[in-house]
């Protein structure tokens, strides 16, 4: 109520408070299975129940309150195996995005900014790589170099770097053709501010959801070339290599094969969810239509 004088008081309404948005359920389930991963992983940095080369165990014994999820065919713990695993699994992964983004955004917004015949044979160049899928190129470029985990990380990394580039380069080329950009131009702007200043500000929510994808999609090609025995070599563990050594006991000790599986699928689920919940988080309408 404000009052002026020789007037009566007048009733001013207060500003609507602007809405919260609401979390994502799927953004929520997805940070909070990311998290957990995270911390078995970095608790594995500190403690383990047993050193991985430890065969004290009996062979294949059934989860109890010495090994909690059992021994393998060696009687090495498999809870200890599980958790080197996970650390392995979630550095390839994070190592191996972060290739693929910085490689596929540098390739992506370059092809954007060249001559429309140099960008569509660029296109062309990634649209033939993508043909071929990440497993694939990854395999080949481990077996060329041999198994070591950079090599793993490289090779996952350089294999999903034309899905990146491809990406970029679409959203990018979107980006320059508005007449903000043509505008930016025609005042002189030159092309590292038109990066900066434009193109990456206006990319990167999208970018970011694309990058969520991509570390689920690195996640499996780890655990893929681990089971064909092309991951991180002995005796660093790898989930894939502990499903493949499961395999033959999975009838008489199915134990082995059900707490690397669930690693997995809680990455590469919680991958999936974090990025379903940052598409809803960066298109409210997206979200209002479900």
């Amino acid at each position: 109520m404000t009052t002026t004088p020789g007037l009566e008081p007048v009733d001013v309404p207060a500003a609507p408070r602007p809405r919260r948005r609401r979390l994502s359920p799927t953004l929520v389930v997805g940070v909070v299975l990311l998290a957990v991963v995270a911390a078995v992983a970095a608790l594995s940095l500190v403690w383990l129940p047993y050193e991985l080369s430890d065969t004290s165990g009996g062979r294949l014994e059934p989860p109890g309150s010495d090994h909690w999820l059992g021994t393998d065919t060696l009687g090495r713990d498999l809870f200890s195996q599980t958790m080197v695993g996970t650390r392995i699994a979630l550095t390839v992964g994070l190592g191996a995005t972060a290739v693929a983004v910085v490689v596929g955004v540098v390739v992506g917004i370059l092809a954007a900014l060249t001559p429309p015949w140099l960008d569509d044979t660029v296109a062309s160049a990634l649209d033939i790589l993508i043909a071929f899928p990440t497993l694939l190129l990854a395999m080949l470029i481990v077996a060329a170099q041999g198994s070591s985990l950079w090599t793993v990380l490289l090779a996952i990394g350089v294999g999903a770097s034309a899905i990146a580039a491809r990406f970029t380069r679409i959203l990018s080329r979107r980006v320059l053709g508005q007449q903000f950009v043509t505008a930016a131009r025609t005042s002189g702007t030159g092309v590292l501010g038109l990066v900066t200043r434009h193109v990456l500000p206006n990319i990167w929510p999208s970018l970011v959801v694309n990058v969520a994808v991509l570390f689920g999609v690195a996640v499996l090609a780890e655990a893929s070339l681990s089971y064909l025995g092309l991951g991180v070599p002995p005796p660093n563990a790898s989930l894939g290599r502990l499903l493949q050594e499961a395999q033959g006991t999975v009838v008489t000790a199915p134990w082995a094969a059900v707490a690397p599986g669930l690693v997995i699928v809680a990455m590469v689920l919680g991958a999936n969810f974090l990025a379903d919940g940052l598409r809803d988080r960066f298109d409210p309408t997206r979200g209002r239509s479900r």
